[in-house]
């Protein structure tokens, strides 16, 4: 299991390092920072004086070097908009969208999953047809509408949720959290529905045909042939063995929605990374853009070694074939 771990981290770190080439060659001929800072009025004097205290004078490769090594130690330089620190502007922005993404993959598993293996038992059901209803209409729309439509309904006709904003939130150390306050809460569910629909819809109809496909194998017919349960089969056969692509496809999620959190952000105004993304993105902040991007990479990497030790939990057929081939 230690030399598996291992060999992992020496995968990702090439990835790392080719995610951050691409990230800081794509933006670094992206608009004029330099003129951004200064503003309109300015001399060619202060222009290169920045130029120099900012390092873009320096060829390409250096600029890269300089922002690796940084990036090495957790240090991404300063924001050209704001003239603070990136990392601190992502510590900042983090537990925003970390407490988003969680409640959003929350709302996923939770939901997605019972009425995936309800809709696989009972296919003929009005309620399965319902759902499956239900699932087009989270596939079809785009999170943009989706978010919209929420804030049209119960924000501004119903007026029971708050359109924007995270409300009232509680500091913990540096960690800020809207869980302790009910502002906090009830800026939290309309953006949380929005960015965790399209994951529910997606692990609901997964969770369905992995359910549909495992009741028709031999060995499920062999547990009913020798007078087991309907819930020892269907619980402990079928979902148990539903779970490996299951865990995959909620690993991969779980990185999509920190990653595109960016769109759920900007229409309700969340103060995440990934509205700190779309503003640095206008104003050509490269240090910021780069560095979100190598964090998006870093959080994928990650979770795909959690996916992979998660196998080995729940699939032993693993474990003995990586024993016989040790």
């Amino acid at each position: 299991m230690f030399s598996f771990i291992v060999s992992r981290i020496l995968q990702a770190l090439p990835v790392m390092f080719v995610v951050s080439l691409i990230s800081f060659a794509m933006f670094a001929y992206v608009g004029d920072p330099v003129a951004i800072m200064l503003g309109q009025d300015f001399t060619e004097a202060q222009r290169e004086a920045l130029v120099r205290d900012l390092g873009l004078d320096q060829p390409f490769f250096v600029q890269f070097a300089t922002f690796l090594g940084n990036a090495v130690q957790g240090e991404f330089g300063l924001s050209y908009r704001l003239s603070r620190p990136v990392a601190e502007l992502i510590a900042e922005r983090a537990p925003a969208t970390l407490e988003l993404a969680l409640t959003a993959a929350f709302l996923a598993l939770m939901i997605g999953v019972p009425m995936g293996v309800y809709t696989g038992l009972y296919r003929n059901s009005w309620l399965s047809r319902f759902f499956l209803t239900f699932s087009l209409v989270g596939v079809s729309l785009p999170t943009f509408l989706i978010g919209i439509l929420l804030i049209l309904t119960f924000s501004v006709w119903l007026g029971w949720l708050p359109s924007f904003g995270r409300g009232d939130v509680t500091r913990i150390g540096w960690w800020t959290s809207g869980f302790f306050t009910w502002s906090g809460l009830k800026a939290l569910v309309l953006p949380a529905i929005t960015l965790g629909l399209f994951q529910l819809t997606l692990i609901m109809r997964l969770v369905r045909s992995e359910m549909m496909e495992v009741l028709r194998t031999d060995y499920v017919k062999f547990a009913r042939a020798r007078g087991l349960t309907n819930r020892a089969i269907n619980f402990g056969h079928a979902l148990k063995n539903t779970l490996v692509p299951v865990i995959t496809i909620a690993g991969l999620q779980l990185g999509g929605i920190i990653a595109f959190a960016i769109v759920t952000e900007t229409v309700f105004q969340w103060p995440g990374m990934g509205l700190l993304f779309i503003q640095s993105v206008g104003a050509a902040d490269i240090p910021v853009m780069a560095a979100y991007l190598m964090l998006i990479a870093l959080v994928f990497v990650t979770i795909n070694l959690v996916v992979d030790l998660l196998y080995y939990a729940v699939d032993p057929r693993l474990r003995v074939g990586r024993g016989k081939g040790h």
